[in-house]
């Protein structure tokens, strides 16, 4: 049979009999797939969220191994000069735009707030910076109440190529992803579908050949035609 005759003979994309075997998978492969910032409180998880926008976890950790030390509280930021803070978080780039969120975050949470992280969406959208990417994180991960399913540009990637959405907006491919996965796996699917985004299915070249969901996935074998 040539390669170009190959048909997607697997379960419907989207189906629960897909998007469960999917997950099963995804979670034998990664049995400790997790939220991989360092954070010891709401704030810490906060503050490193908004600064893993557009910067990779392994360099928040590295930065904020010496920020958590240097502020330690929600007056800090809030207080911090915008250079400075500036200064202490610029190699996560867009350090500018970074510390301005952070330190009016930090004051709307004094002002509105009483000083605590608010642990409800709608508050917390409420905060410069945050979207609902960096809320279903900080609700999940710091309070354990999970309301929605956090979409980077991985799990918009894989949601894609699995056959889950069409949607390149985040907040869309999200309703989608709510609509045909369990609420008991929202919290851990983004982290098992990033695990996977970084380890096979890349960007540029996803690397179908040695994947073990091949036979779930309708773009595996639009790739090899």
């Amino acid at each position: 049979m040539e390669t170009s005759s190959l048909i997607y003979a697997g379960p419907e994309p989207s189906s629960p009999q897909q998007v469960q075997a999917i997950i099963a998978e995804l979670r034998r492969l990664y049995p400790d797939a997790s939220c991989t910032l360092n954070f010891s409180t709401p704030l810490e998880l906060l503050v490193a969220t908004q600064l893993a926008a557009q910067c990779t976890d392994e360099r928040v950790t590295i930065v904020t191994a010496q920020l958590f030390k240097k502020y330690r509280s929600v007056e800090d930021y809030a207080s911090a000069s915008q250079e400075e803070l500036e200064q202490d978080i610029r190699s996560t780039g867009f350090y500018r735009n970074k510390a301005k969120n952070i330190r009016a975050a930090s004051q709307r949470i004094l002002i509105t707030y009483g000083g605590e992280v608010p642990s409800v969406m709608q508050d917390l959208l409420s905060l410069p910076g945050v979207a609902r990417k960096t809320a279903n994180v900080v609700l999940g991960y710091a309070f354990n109440i999970v309301v929605g399913i956090v979409v980077d540009t991985h799990v918009g990637r894989l949601s894609r190529r699995l056959g889950w959405t069409s949607s390149e907006d985040p907040v869309k491919i999200e309703q989608d992803l709510m609509r045909i996965i369990l609420r008991e796996d929202w919290l851990d699917i983004s982290h098992l579908l990033i695990f996977h985004g970084r380890a096979t299915c890349l960007a540029r070249k996803p690397l179908c050949e040695q994947c073990t969901l091949a036979q779930l996935c309708p773009s595996a074998f639009a790739a090899r035609k």
